[in-house]
């Protein structure tokens, strides 16, 4: 088929061929050529797309079918096939590879050509099938425009032409497919240079010398030149590899080389071969130094296995990039995290012993992302990836999460100390100059496990712990942070299942005034006996219940069993009170108070018998919560108790603030109150509590010398094992009984 100069770009023929080798018809041989497709709509236009096509002197005749099995009969039945146009997914996702297997293995038919189509990519065949079964290429139905139709089955009917005119040499056939297979399978372009160079030396001879050079722009790292660089090589000198052409010494083989890839075609002489190999975007040169000349059966083979190397070099290319995609940051160009687990792979497996992997983390990378904008905050990730490079050169850096990296390298170089010097001068952004900090996990080979998300996982965990160490902000792994962490973990799932089977229980410890000696009330405890009938101290599970956020339904939980208790107590102690604990993340809960109130509401409660203690220390964290919180409480009559007073770092005015009714002294204050000089916090805290109208009460009372001292200075109420120790309900319903 002839092109006009004026023709549009989608009608032109690759950029090698040859005017000569489209010839006009001349005779009524053709080519057969099947289309496999379920869509009619593609026989048409690719009938349309190719109907004037004329591929080496004979026109194109067309048989369809519309199905794999269809496909399959019409092969059968047509031993002139030369080009399958084959879709993949058809009456079943693997319909089209079923043909190619049927053709192959079935059939036997080891020239016909077959280039895939498909219209959903994610159906993709595997790299495996592409090389099992000998697919000449592959496309989505999207990047087949008329041009590159037309150059596809160009290459695949002049692939079938040579493979045809050379059928007599079977082992120069066999080699060609073997290479070709073999050329498919590397991955690198280092590889696939080297693998080319091998299979010229099977095709030709032993005793050659050869380059396979390209242009170093965008194939070599850190190279931005478009000299020639030797990607592979030899007979030669292995220190040319990725180095520059001229470093050959051989101003023959350079010339050459310039004009094979500025004419874009081969290059034929009696002692040497400049051979194109173009394919996309993607071009380079083979020199090949020769001892005899070739052959004509030789020079054939050539071609046909040039053809390969053509669309292995695009397809290596192609994977490079999906590569880069896959395993390279888009931001920093920086291994991201997927590399970073192979990376540790080798790090956990490797002999080395002096090695260190580390993560760091970029303290409060967000609020500078949300103040200054997302780009400020790439330039600040990009600038960040840059310093960590200056380290050492040895070592491995990766982008592993949004504003978290990581690094492996000797232990000497990879130091807490080294990894704070990074910080320590501004970064540039932009026009910002950023001063920013970290915190940094580290793991010793030591200490690593075999695995590279194992590994991951332990610098994950020392990262989590150095983040809350407020003096020190790196922490290496040991083992022991493991056991800790998977003892929790048992724990709370233990304690998840115990309260679910009503394993928890709410105890009671007498409240006593000092000026009756009667019960006013009780403090509501909560106790977890295990099956084995073992308690937990309340010491160990309380945090571990406010971590995993069980506390909230447990808190509910408290809350009722105490109005349950109220309720029981109403008849015969209807002066009793009970005081129940509650946690920060009961207050975060947007329907605190309502649940509070509902219960009450619920069960009948005088809502002044119901006292809610809060410690000191939670008006550390939000105080206005708290305190609008209780102040709704307040008003509608239920009690506010400060417990632990003295003990945190809350203001003054917060206490103000608080609608409160008592205060209560914390055990260590009255520990060694009777003696001279120790009772000056407890007499300060009652003093303030009769200012502020509040009763004040005592717990940890143990001995008569400390209630007496207590008495001496004005306290209200007591509680403690002097009186009686925590109590289950029954025991406690019994003590008041006794006490009456």
């Amino acid at each position: 088929m002839q092109a006009s100069e004026n023709s549009h770009d989608d009608f032109l023929f690759i950029d090698d061929s040859d005017e000569d080798e489209i010839l006009a018809s001349d005779g009524n041989e053709t080519w057969q050529v099947l289309i496999v497709d379920d869509d009619p709509e593609i026989h048409s236009v690719t009938q349309l797309a190719l109907s004037d096509l004329v591929v080496l002197g004979r026109r194109l005749e067309y048989l369809h079918a519309y199905s794999g099995k269809d496909a399959c009969q019409l092969i059968k039945e047509h031993s002139d096939i030369v080009l399958v146009l084959l879709d993949v997914v058809m009456e079943t996702d693997d319909a089209g590879l079923n043909v190619v297997k049927y053709i192959r293995e079935e059939l036997q038919r080891k020239d016909i050509r077959i280039v895939l189509r498909t219209g959903q990519p994610g159906y993709a065949p595997e790299e495996s099938v592409i090389k099992e079964y000998d697919i000449n290429d592959y496309k989505t139905k999207t990047e087949l425009t008329r041009r590159k139709l037309v150059t596809t089955v160009f290459a695949a009917i002049r692939s079938f032409q040579q493979i045809a005119t050379v059928n007599e040499n079977r082992q120069g056939l066999e080699k060609i497919v073997s290479g070709s297979t073999e050329l498919s399978s590397q991955h690198s372009l280092s590889t696939f240079s080297q693998g080319v160079l091998s299979q010229l030396q099977t095709l030709i001879s032993d005793d050659i010398s050869a380059v396979f050079c390209a242009r170093g722009q965008g194939i070599i790292d850190n190279i931005d030149d478009l000299s020639f660089y030797v990607l592979a090589q030899t007979g030669y000198d292995d220190n040319l590899i990725n180095q520059k052409l001229d470093k050959l010494q051989s101003e023959v083989v350079s010339k050459q080389v310039k004009a094979c890839f500025l004419q874009q075609k081969h290059h034929y002489q009696e002692d040497s071969l400049n051979l194109y190999v173009a394919k996309g975007d993607h071009r380079a040169v083979i020199h090949v130094s020769l001892s005899t000349p070739m052959t004509e059966t030789q020079t054939q083979l050539l071609n046909v296995f040039l053809t390969g190397v053509a669309v292995g070099y695009e397809n290596v290319h192609l994977f490079q990039k999906l590569t880069n995609a896959a395993y390279k940051d888009w931001l920093t160009n920086l291994p991201n995290r997927l590399e970073f687990v192979r990376l540790l792979d080798d790090f956990a497996q490797n002999t080395a012993t002096n090695n260190v992997a580390a993560l760091i983390d970029i303290n409060h990378f967000s609020d500078i992302n949300d103040a200054l904008g997302q780009d400020i905050g790439n330039k600040l990730l990009t600038a960040v990836g840059q310093r960590l490079q200056s380290i050492n050169r040895d070592c491995q850096f990766s982008r592993v999460g949004a504003d978290v990296f990581g690094i492996i390298g000797s232990a000497e170089h990879v130091t807490p100390e080294n990894l704070m010097a990074i910080f320590h001068q501004p970064f540039i952004a932009g026009e910002q100059h950023l001063p920013i900090n970290a915190c940094f996990g580290l793991c010793t080979k030591e200490h690593a496990q075999s695995s590279g998300v194992q590994v991951l996982n332990q610098i994950n965990i020392a990262l989590n712990i150095a983040k809350k160490n407020r003096l020190e902000h790196f922490a290496y792994y040991h083992s022991d942070i493991e056991d800790q962490m998977q003892w929790r973990l048992n724990m709370i799932s233990q304690l998840r299942n115990d309260f679910s089977n009503d394993c928890l229980e709410l105890w009671y410890q007498p409240q006593l005034s000092l000026a009756t000696g009667k019960v006013i009330g009780a403090e509501a405890l909560l106790r977890w006996r295990t099956a084995d009938g073992q308690f937990v101290s309340p010491a160990v599970f309380i945090p571990l219940a406010e971590y995993s956020g069980l506390i909230i339904e447990i808190g509910d939980w408290v809350i009722k069993q105490a109005c349950l208790q109220l309720q029981s107590l109403e008849k015969s102690y209807a002066d009793i009170s009970i005081s129940v604990n509650v946690s920060i993340p009961q207050f975060r809960q947007d329907n605190f108070v309502e649940n509070i109130i509902n219960t009450i509401t619920e069960h009948r409660i005088n809502p002044s018998k119901l006292e809610l203690e809060i410690t000191e220390n939670i008006l550390m964290d939000e105080p206005q919560i708290i305190i609008d919180a209780l102040t709704r409480l307040k008003s509608q009559g239920i009690s506010i108790a400060l417990d632990d007073f003295g003990t945190g770092f809350s203001s003054l005015s917060y206490l103000q603030k608080l609608p409160l009714d008592r205060l209560k002294v914390d055990r260590a204050f009255v520990t060694d109150i009777e003696k001279e000089g120790q009772s000056v916090i407890a007499e300060t805290i009652i003093s303030l509590g009769k200012k502020m109208q509040l009763k004040v009460i005592a717990e940890g009372i143990e001995e008569l010398g400390q209630q007496e001292r207590l008495i001496e200075l004005g306290c209200d109420e007591v509680q403690g094992f002097y009186y009686a120790k925590p109590m289950p309900a029954e025991d406690f319903i019994e003590f008041l009984q006794q006490q009456s």
